[in-house]
């Protein structure tokens, strides 16, 4: 029974920045709605949408390279 290692870390480290971003909103956004009101939360939500923008970019740029590098490899 053969496993694929790469697959399984690609896989372990996706979910674990999809738990991290879950929890910086959830928990982080929820804390500043408790302690500093509905206007507060609404402008950190911004905030952190904004923050993770340039993230995702960069994110996907690199999964695209990643795509066209297999498929290069592949021929």
């Amino acid at each position: 029974m053969s496993r694929d290692l790469r697959h399984y870390a690609r896989q372990t480290n996706f979910r674990l920045v999809i738990g991290f971003v879950l929890v910086l909103f959830i928990i982080g956004d929820g804390l500043i709605y408790i302690f500093y009101g509905r206007a507060a939360a609404i402008t950190g939500f911004i905030c952190l949408l904004a923050t993770l923008a340039p993230v995702v970019l960069v994110m996907a740029s690199l999964w695209i390279i990643d795509w066209i590098a297999r498929r290069n490899n592949r021929r």
